[in-house]
Formats: C-alpha cells, structure tokens, sequence
C-alpha cells in the first residue's frame, strides 16, 4: 500500500504502483523534480521540501498547494499535518499542502487573541534592535533592505528582526527571521526599539514608550491614494487616520511624493525627503552579477515587464502576449507582477520569458534590465534614476484613471517614454532608432523631478537621522 512519511525536510512516498519514470511537485511559484528509486523491490518517490531559489541559501518552499505529477495512482496515500520545525506540512488526493511553522495553537482567533493580550501587557525593556517589514512580510527587500544593509555596517551591535511569511523569505545575513503571527514575532515587534515597514502595520499595534516607528513606503505615486481615492468611504477615513497615527516618521523619495503621502494621510509626524534608499544600489550594483543568477548572457537585450496590480483583480494583467514580445524584440523578457499578485498568481512561461515576481528584490531587477515597460507602477520612478529606455503600455488608462484609481498627473503629457495601448504600437516603439532622442527632454525633466536625491547616499543620510534623532544609538 502507499504511503507518506516525512524524513528531515523530504516527503517520501513508498510503494508507489507502477514504474514511472519522472514526477515534480508543482506550485504557484515553485517546482520540485522528484527523486525515483528502487527499494527493496519497491518504486520509491522523494520530493525535497527545500530549494535554493535565485541563487540564494537553500530555503523550505513558499507555503501553499503544490500538485505532485506522477504517472501513478495515490489514492489513499496521504500524510497528517506534521511540523518540521521550518514548516508544517499535510498532504492527501495527490495534494501537499506546506505552512508556515506556527503552532496550531496560536493560529486560532482565540490563540492569537492571547498573543495579543500578552503583547499589549508587556512591560519589559526594549531592546536595542530593529524590527523590518516589507510589503507584509512576503519578502526582504525595497526601503527596509536597504536600511538593514546600512544599519548592519555602521551599528552592528544592533539587533536585527525581519517579519516573514513564511521561512522561504530570505532575510540579510545576521537578521533573525520571524514568522508572521507566531509568539516569537509578537515578542519581537513588542520589544524592538525601532520598526521599519513600507506597508501598513499589520494586527494591533501598541506603541511602547521609547518605540518609534518609520515608514518608508514603497514608491513615488502617480495613482492616487488612501484618502485621495475615488469615492468618499468613511471606515477608510478612519483606518488611514489611525494608520498614520502609528508613524512617528515618513520617508518620500521626493518633494512631489512628500506632499501627496502627508496630504493622503493626515500625516502630523516627521517627514523625511531624502531619495530612496532602495536606489542606492542603481548607482553601485553590479548588474552582470544579476545577470549571471537569472542565467542571461552578458550581451543580451533585457525588457523589464512590470505592471502595477489592480483593485478589481488578484492576479497580474495579461495585455501582453510575452512569447511573442520576446522574439519581435529579440530579447529576453523578465515578468515582474507586483507583490499583491504575488500569492494569487502563477509564473509566466515560455521561451526566454523569465517570471521574477518571487525575485527578492526589484532593484536587482532594474539593474539587469537594459529597458522597462510599465503601466502606472511607481517602478517607473525608480527606473529613470538609470537614465534607462522606459515604455508605458495602458490599454485600461480610461479606465483606470476615471474609475479605479485617478492620477495625480497627466501621465500621457508627461511620461518619458512612449505611452501606447496595444501590442503592435510597443513593438512599433521598442523598434524605433530615434525613440531616446524623441523623449531626452521629458526624461531630463522628469528626473530633475523625481530623482534629485537618488544620489545612492539615500540610506546613509536616513541612518544618520535615526541616530541623530535617537531612534538608534550609535557607540
């Protein structure tokens, strides 16, 4: 009869009936080959719950549903919930199932309830450590990155959280990885002196006296936001008012963003207007070095596909064909959806089209690409501190401008680069010798704009005003 068992952080699968010859345990966002061996006169499968994704440490797979594909029938065959200490995994009718590792207990209203109380009641001392958060913990990466980055150099004494999903976020050397929700993280936030987010604090939130907390969001908008949007809502009135109560400080990538954050969300703290520390890197990177981790030749063409995501879907658009993009361009597209599409969505297939939605961190991204297509993704202010060829494709612009979103400007008189709404008139413009030269005015413009303090200094001067302030001390 078949059976599951799991062995340190393998799913093994015994007496498999019949002899196939290769099986993978398929996801959302990963794939696993299976390992067929011959025991004892028996077929033997074994799927590695682990995985070194884009080069990095050898990790558990993202939480989530994942089909295993054989040529073999397992009904019956099926594994209780089983903690492995860097997961929880279940399996039954040719489905496994991975979570994060957080006790069952605390997973429940009542469970987390407790936490939170304990959390609320707290009256230890804070410590001397940072707590980051980026874009809810579904990675280690944007603003928050790049602070740890400089934090770790200059006070290394400096204890260093990061919230994560789950343990296949990976977080910078010498961090201490906690798993959203679990007692570890509820203690951490709790005690660490300084958090760190891009997003909205998630669950309750007390602050501690002595607690400070930036936040250094996660773009420059073009599409209006929180009490800017369409329609007057009153419950979001009151959850941004409260949301931006918890700040003590606001990071802008510009004046232009400075105005719009503080206006968008009743904001009374301290606004910083310093660039981006996530930028830095476009100025010191080595972009051959991403090159090499994406398995892309040094002479290749790279277009960068990065749509903004949207309020009335979960997954990523699909206005664009990317087999086809790929070979009239000649070049190799990377598939960027954004972090809300994430979870929802599946990666982009086909030849040299690479989906890099799960890729840690898009300024790695902006390096290895030689030009962008977006659509009203605030990547596109990012992007011009490379003085790089950006197109905008907006099929839904109508749309989206009069019953989404709206805009904060007039994109299509503004933008850097060709604004087209099909994929004949991208391929038209990604093919045209005078297209740099057509927008150089606007670019120059727009980056006066945009990108006066992405000088790649961003993070040193936010550090430097953490100390300054004593929000961290320096020895």
């Amino acid at each position: 009869m078949t059976s599951m068992l799991v062995h340190d952080t393998s799913l093994v699968i015994s007496a498999l009936p019949g002899h196939p010859r290769e099986a993978a345990l398929v996801g959302a966002r990963a794939r696993v080959a299976g390992e067929i061996r011959e025991v004892d006169g028996t077929t033997e499968l074994v799927f590695a719950l682990t995985q070194s994704r884009w080069g990095g440490a050898v990790l558990p797979l993202p939480a989530g549903e994942y089909r295993i594909e054989v040529d073999a029938d397992l009904t019956g065959a099926s594994l209780a919930d089983t903690d492995l200490t860097v997961m929880r995994v279940r399996a039954a009718n040719g489905v496994v199932t991975i979570s994060a590792p957080v006790d069952p207990v605390y997973q429940s209203a009542e469970g987390q309830g407790a936490l939170e109380r304990r959390y609320v009641a707290t009256g230890s001392p804070l410590e001397n450590a940072v707590f980051f958060e980026s874009f809810y913990g579904r990675n280690a990466s944007c603003n928050p990155l790049a602070l740890d980055r400089e934090i770790a150099q200059r006070l290394p004494e400096v204890k260093r959280y990061w919230s994560v999903v789950d343990l296949s976020v990976a977080v910078p050397p010498g961090a201490v990885a906690v798993v959203e929700g679990s007692p570890e993280w509820w203690r951490a936030r709790g005690a660490s002196r300084l958090l760190i987010v891009n997003d909205w604090l998630r669950r309750a939130f007390r602050r501690r006296p002595g607690q400070k907390v930036l936040q250094t969001w996660h773009g420059t908008p073009l599409k209006r936001l929180a009490l800017h949007r369409p329609g007057f809502d009153p419950r979001r009135m009151v959850a941004v008012i409260r949301e931006s109560r918890r700040w003590d400080g606001l990071l802008a990538q510009n004046a232009y963003a400075a105005k719009i954050l503080k206006a968008a969300y009743r904001f009374r703290g301290a606004l910083w207007t310093e660039g981006y520390p996530r930028n830095d890197i476009l100025h010191s990177g080595n972009a051959e070095a991403v090159r090499e981790v994406l398995g892309i030749a040094p002479a290749e063409r790279v277009l960068l596909y990065a749509p903004t995501w949207r309020d009335d879907r979960t997954e990523m658009v699909d206005f664009l064909d990317l087999e086809a993009l790929a070979k009239t361009a000649d070049a190799v597209v990377l598939v960027r959806g954004h972090s809300r599409t994430l979870l929802p969505g599946r990666d982009a297939t086909g030849p040299r089209v690479i989906d890099v939605t799960s890729f840690p961190d898009t300024s790695r991204l902006i390096l290895a690409a030689d030009e962008l297509i977006t659509d009203y993704s605030s990547v596109m202010f990012d992007f011009s501190v490379t003085g790089k060829p950006m197109s905008f494709l907006v099929p839904d612009i109508e749309h989206y401008r009069g019953a989404l979103r709206g805009f904060y400007f007039d994109l299509v008189a503004h933008a850097p680069g060709p604004v087209v709404s099909n994929q004949a008139d991208l391929h038209m413009a990604l093919a045209n010798p005078q297209r740099e030269s057509l927008f150089a005015a606007r670019y120059e413009a727009w980056r006066a704009r945009f990108n006066s303090r992405d000088d790649g200094r961003a993070a040193e001067r936010v550090v430097a005003r953490l100390i300054d302030q004593q929000w961290l001390d320096a020895p």
